[in-house]
């Protein structure tokens, strides 16, 4: 059984790594002011950012789907990790090196599964790499250099090559202390007759990263007439590697997408290359399967979608590469980014181009692409003989819906104009009207949740609650839910248009972000000063964890520890990362306003009590009782009162 990993080694691990710098490699992250940094949501699918991170508090929380936690909760949930396996994989890329309460530094055999087939796949990689340079591999050597990659280039990609035998990675992997089990399981190896063999064997090979850099599978070309194998073989879909959810070159491109705020799409690994020694470092490809959905979310992300940013699909202009780009404009909708098609004279693909003209042409055909509704709509009108009346109608009905899908309002009107103008009909106001019709029944169906599914994909996914809706999930939630999505909340709303939850909100956001600006006030309020279970239990929480006066750098962590289950833990992570509602940093002064309002508010709710009391009482109760009871509601009034004219020093 694996060795339980020192608590002071996981301390070490979240210290080391910043939490912005973890998620930065999955999703571009922009201010939010007050020192959070927000994104779209890796979740959940959004259009606009409700994934706030807190880089001095080590905590992310989504106000849209709420998931929420710290460094190692977001890659245990992102990567589908167990809790060792997010702490191994943060450790490695930190070089720290873990103990085990049994005993002994980072025992290979106790890793977690992810975690040893990922440094499987590291080995593998730079084993294909030293192959490159044997006299058997001059094959490929010599097919790289027919299509302009000199050693240099293949060097920058990784590219490898896998000698020819049955069992040479397999034999070089068990001598690293891999088992045949595990190689079987990663995909480098297949079942033979007589065990485990080599899955790729005398190709060229190119390593598939994910977005942070880690090898997970492989693309190998066949070279040899002889290989009765497909053309390209992959990794087959193992724990690593779900080829609808890798995109090539993402981990070299991410960062520049994310600058620039655009993706170049190309077909295959060896146009990637030619791309991005073209000087178009934004090209990624897909692997050996179409563009979808999946690869929407992860370019989405690093996009921030939003209408300034734009995606560049090249296809070959033959009839698949056609097909190809109609399929991608299916999809255009779920993008806000402006979609483009860049198809280069000849039908040849970038790596082709780039071989003929040079670099020059690469650049000029991606920065020279047309927008992808102008492909649909020409292809649309190509399939129908305009010279009749009947394809003039039959051109429209098929070419009017792509232009009423066109998102921005002055162009769609051009685009119905021209329209109008492609298909031969002289009254062009019909078309312009039948293209605003059918843009206003796309319009209706999707506010009514209709019948459209693009229009119902694009607004109904990721239409989470904004901050400060749906956190009624009070003690009561589901817990353990782990890396799975969020229970519905179970037990009462919270009515937070009420000031009394509005304050006591606030107050609470201040006791775990600012406990030195309530402190040590905040510690004498009892849990019946906050009238939502929900908040009680936090408070309850903060008060276990040793109070704002003890806060120190453990603090928040604590406050999460001893909540008592994952719905309160989840409103923690939500109070200690969402913003306070004054526009300046948050001081003295604004802490006292929070706290005299919910010691206030506590006070009006006992004069209301007390006041009842005495209405029951009535006039035939002891002069005695009712003179406490009048006594109490008297000391009531004057605290309140005096609340309201001295502030924080009545309290």
């Amino acid at each position: 059984m694996a060795g339980r990993i020192k608590d002071e080694d996981v301390k070490a691990v979240r210290d080391a790594v910043p939490i912005d710098a973890v998620i930065s490699e999955y999703l571009q992250l922009k201010s939010a002011g007050g020192g959070n940094l927000k994104g779209l949501c890796p979740f959940h699918d959004e259009k606009s950012p409700s994934f706030q991170v807190s880089p001095s508090k080590g905590l992310f929380y989504c106000f849209g789907c709420q998931e929420g936690g710290d460094t190692l909760d977001f890659v245990m949930k992102l990567d589908h990790l167990s809790f060792s396996e997010a702490v191994e994989r943060l450790a490695a890329k930190t070089g720290i090196v873990l103990r085990y309460d049994e005993g002994g530094y980072n025992p290979g055999r106790q890793q977690g599964e992810k975690i040893r087939l990922i440094e499987a796949h590291k080995i593998a990689a730079q084993f294909f790499v030293e192959q490159l340079g044997s006299p058997e591999a001059e094959i490929g050597r010599t097919f790289l250099r027919e299509r302009g990659f000199d050693q240099a280039a293949a060097e920058h990609f990784g590219v490898g090559y896998a000698p020819a035998g049955w069992d040479h990675l397999i034999r070089f992997l068990r001598g690293k202390g891999f088992t045949d089990k595990e190689l079987l399981t990663s995909g480098l190896a297949s079942e033979g007759r007589r065990g485990a063999i080599d899955r790729f064997r005398g190709r060229l090979i190119w390593p598939i990263r994910d977005i942070t850099g880690d090898v997970i599978g492989f693309g190998a070309r066949k070279l040899r007439e002889d290989d009765n194998g497909p053309k390209y073989l992959n990794t087959p879909e193992t724990p690593l590697y779900k080829k609808s959810h890798v995109l090539y070159g993402i981990d070299l491109a991410k960062k520049e997408i994310a600058k620039t705020g655009k993706a170049v799409v190309v077909e295959g690994y060896t146009d990637v290359m030619a791309c991005h020694l073209a000087g178009v470092t934004t090209a990624i490809a897909t692997c050996g399967t179409a563009f979808a959905e999946d690869h929407i979310k992860i370019l989405r992300r690093l996009l921030m979608d939003n209408s300034s940013s734009h995606v560049v699909f090249t296809f070959d202009g033959d009839a698949a590469g056609q097909r190809a780009a109609l399929r991608a404009f299916e999809d255009d909708q779920k993008f806000a980014a402006r979609t483009s098609i860049a198809i280069s004279p000849g039908g040849m693909d970038p790596c082709e181009l780039r071989l003929a003209d040079g670099d020059a042409a690469v650049r000029n055909l991606v920065e020279n692409s047309s927008p992808l509704f102008e492909f649909a709509i020409h292809s649309a009108v190509a399939r129908h003989n305009t010279d009749t009346a009947e394809g003039r109608a039959a051109a429209l009905e098929e070419a009017a819906p792509i232009v009423a899908g066109i998102k921005d309002g002055s162009i769609q009107h051009e685009y119905a104009v021209s329209l109008a103008s492609k298909l031969g009909i002289l009254d062009e106001q019909f078309v312009v009207r039948r293209v605003s019709q059918l843009a206003r029944w796309a319009r209706d169906r999707g506010q009514r949740g209709g019948q459209d599914p693009r229009r119902d994909r694009q607004q109904g996914q990721g239409q989470g609650q904004g901050p400060g809706r749906g956190q009624g999930s009070g003690p009561s939630g589901a817990s353990g839910q782990g890396a799975g999505r969020p229970q519905p909340p179970r037990g009462p709303r919270l009515d937070l248009r009420s000031p009394a939850h509005r304050v006591e909100r606030e107050l609470l956001k201040l006791a775990l972000q600012h406990p030195h600006l309530v402190s040590p006030a905040f510690d004498a309020y009892g849990e019946d000063e906050f009238t939502a279970p929900p908040y009680a239990t936090v408070r309850r929480a903060i008060a276990e964890a040793g109070g704002t006066e003890k806060a120190d750098d453990g603090y928040l962590a604590r406050v999460r520890e001893v909540a008592p289950d994952d719905t309160v833990r989840g409103l923690v992570t939500e109070l200690a990362v969402e913003a306070t509602h004054t526009r300046r940093a948050p001081d003295e002064v604004y802490a006292g306003m929070q706290l005299v309002a919910v010691r206030l508010q506590a006070v009006e709710r006992r004069i209301g009590e007390v006041r009842a009391n005495l209405t029951r009482l009535g006039p035939r109760a002891g002069a005695e009782e009712i003179g406490a009871v009048q006594s109490e509601l008297w000391a009531l009034q004057q605290y309140g009162q005096r609340l309201r004219e001295q502030g924080t020093a009545a309290l």
